[in-house]
């Protein structure tokens, strides 16, 4: 994005006294090459930070508030709030996430003085499900570092912005989306043990093939709802099972464990949860190992395979996500696809040769758009580095 531009834009919508420099801040979105639904069930995950992101303009103001304006959401005018008052109020928008943030910030002993403006956009699709809520919760962990003189690690500024969603925002996340965000690095996937927090990089070489994201443009009106509903089978499936075997998380057990006491899960549903988190656990150490040796036919049909777990075991995609991975999966030079994300919507990514990303995603665009009645979109994802000032 062109900072010239984003600084011009701040000045049209706040103004611009001179002393007060106008500073650029971004926080990446993030995909997750795999590894879906386990992060909350004490399982590895394998994110990467992307280029597509989240911009802040920011100048500092003296008077204790904080207004914002977003180039994404302009119906919404400038939201403005003061520092001790962030309670949230009713139909709050986009905004929720900023006074989220401040709010866990504050509570855990930070002393959140400094007011600011800020015009913030982002290039990251919305409802696409590389987790532009997170990326703006992150980048407003940088700001708030930045402006009041915190030293704030990576790992702790993931743990604030969950802590926001989950108890400011409601929604019960895991750590991946906050951590691959603060965490990310160029060129880098993170295997990222979500129960310990220990996190390796791995090189994320991908030799004559790219990451095609696939936005099915369906927007994922039953995520949040469905992802609790899913969370709360887990905990109930997970209470089952440690009547049998001491586990702390499901992602404790190994795939023949789990088929030693599986009979116990009575309930297909509770069976079928555990059984995703359990093999897509396994599935993530073996797509490291793979992609480590340079075995891309191997990390790509483990890609397939979290899909096909993801549809029928969790059941989190959807006609629109089941229609662009078989799509995808039909093309000669993909070796993988998957949807990725919170599910019933937003994105899948594939594994494609460098070579034919035109030629698939055109033929994908066609017959998509022939049975689900509407355009999907395509981009290059890119992984890069973590949130920061620019």
């Amino acid at each position: 994005m062109d900072l010239l531009a984003l600084k011009s834009e701040f000045v049209k919508n706040f103004g611009k006294k001179e002393e007060n420099e106008i500073v650029v801040y971004f926080a990446p979105g993030r995909i997750n090459l795999i590894g879906e639904h386990i992060d909350y069930n004490g399982g590895f995950v394998f994110p990467a930070a992307i280029t597509f992101g989240t911009y802040a303009a920011v100048t500092a103001r003296n008077d204790g508030r904080v207004a914002l304006f977003s180039g994404n959401f302009k119906e919404d005018g400038i939201i403005e709030f003061d520092l001790d008052d962030v309670s949230r109020v009713a139909d709050e928008p986009w905004s929720v996430y900023v006074k989220g943030v401040v709010d866990v910030f504050k509570k855990t002993g930070y002393d959140v003085k400094q007011g600011f403006n800020a015009y913030i956009e982002g290039n990251i699709p919305n409802g696409a499900g590389l987790s532009s809520s997170a990326s703006l919760e992150v980048l407003i962990g940088v700001i708030l570092a930045d402006l009041n003189g915190f030293e704030l690690s990576g790992v702790d500024n993931a743990l604030l912005a969950q802590k926001a969603e989950n108890e400011y925002v409601g929604v019960n996340c895991g750590i991946m989306d906050q951590f691959a965000i603060a965490m990310g690095k160029d060129a880098k996937a993170i295997k990222l043990n979500t129960d310990t927090l220990d996190y390796e990089y791995a090189d994320c070489d991908l030799q004559d093939y790219r990451i095609l994201i696939m936005n099915t443009n369906k927007r994922r009106e039953l995520a949040d709802s469905k992802y609790n509903e899913r969370r709360a089978e887990c905990d109930e499936a997970l209470e089952i099972l440690q009547k049998e075997t001491k586990i702390n998380y499901l992602c404790d057990l190994t795939t023949s464990k789990f088929d030693e006491i599986s009979h116990v899960l009575t309930k297909e549903n509770l069976l079928k949860r555990a059984r995703h988190a359990v093999s897509e656990n396994e599935r993530v150490k073996d797509a490291v190992s793979a992609l480590s040796t340079g075995n891309l036919g191997d990390f790509g049909k483990l890609l397939n395979a979290s899909h096909n777990s993801l549809r029928y075991d969790y059941e989190v995609t959807g006609i629109e996500l089941d229609t662009i991975v078989q799509l995808a999966q039909n093309e000669s030079s993909t070796l993988g696809a998957r949807m990725t994300g919170a599910g019933f919507g937003g994105c899948a990514i594939a594994l494609v040769h460098k070579d034919s990303i035109d030629e698939v995603s055109n033929n994908i665009a066609l017959a998509y758009k022939e049975k689900i009645g509407y355009e999907a979109s395509f981009y290059i994802a890119s992984i890069g580095d973590g949130a920061r000032k620019l």
